[in-house]
């Protein structure tokens, strides 16, 4: 069962997309970095598709997006963005998290204040929107290979 959200309530979600707009102390490569690696510890296929896409549209290499699951095994990801993603999980799963002020410390080691209030916006508003295409249906169309 889906519902089309976009159509029921698209100038909220207009609004709330625009916030993507206000990250701009964050370069697009790591933005869909951090807007991949949430959806896959959220289980968002349709954005998992769709920001794989985006990622390989910026030519981010392949095996980058491959091994992004499993990026602190890979030796594929520069220190920032090791903690930048880091910080994504740790986000993403605040739930749980136990270190946060640990976390934010080590992210403010490599970005500065502006960039790490960005840096969560866009990983707080993954968090949304993954759970707005999961309760209501998302998934990915079909593509030909």
């Amino acid at each position: 069962m889906s519902i089309n959200y976009i159509d029921i309530n698209s100038r909220a979600l207009n609004i709330l997309m625009s916030v993507k707009k206000h990250t701009s102390s964050i370069e697009n490569n790591l933005k869909v970095l951090l807007e991949l690696r949430v959806s896959q510890i959220n289980g968002c296929a349709y954005c998992i598709d769709l920001h794989s896409n985006e990622a390989r549209k910026l030519n981010e290499p392949q095996q980058r997006l491959d091994c992004l699951s499993v990026w602190k095994e890979s030796g594929l990801f520069s220190d920032s963005e090791m903690v930048a993603l880091s910080w994504a999980e740790s986000v993403t799963n605040i739930s749980t998290e136990t270190n946060i002020d640990d976390k934010l410390e080590k992210l403010l080691m490599h970005y500065n204040e502006t960039e790490a209030v960005d840096i969560t916006l866009i990983i707080s508003l993954m968090n949304c929107m993954n759970r707005m295409a999961i309760s209501f249906g998302d998934k990915p169309e079909i593509r030909s290979r």
